[in-house]
């Protein structure tokens, strides 16, 4: 049974984007799936604000736009000091970057079973509690 899923910047930027295609469907079609067990940080949500408006993906304007539907749409997990000891011990254990860790740590910190990502490694088991999936495999 998979509890909560969580999804990395850069699978927000691909659904946005709608580039490249493929990869946009298969992220439009995971949400549209899983939509209620869908969560989001606001780590996430500063990264994928950050990259929307200084790669001009769109302007600010849209930007806050996406962001806002974001938040009125799916739980936010706030990072707050619990997610960045929890990032630093999973930093050194499994020597991901922090930026990484501190998604992992949110994400095993707010009960999810899933992470989709394509920059970690696909599979991985992390604290027998949250698995690496990486969807375009």
């Amino acid at each position: 049974m998979i509890d909560k899923i969580f999804l990395d910047t850069n699978l927000w930027i691909y659904l946005y984007a709608k580039n490249p295609p493929e990869k946009y469907q298969k992220i439009e079609r995971i949400i549209k799936e899983d939509l209620p067990l869908i969560q989001v940080s606001t780590q996430v949500l500063g990264e994928f604000f950050h990259v929307l408006t200084r790669k001009n993906f769109t302007s600010k304007i849209d930007a806050i736009n996406i962001i806002s539907n974001l938040i009125s749409t799916f739980p936010v997990q706030a990072i707050d000091t619990p997610q960045v000891l929890k990032a630093l011990e999973i930093n050194g254990k499994y020597n991901y970057s922090y930026w990484d860790s501190l998604i992992i740590a949110t994400a095993l910190l707010s009960d999810c079973s899933m992470i989709y990502s394509e920059d970690m490694q696909h599979n991985q088991l992390v604290e027998n509690k949250v698995r690496i999936i990486n969807p375009f495999l």
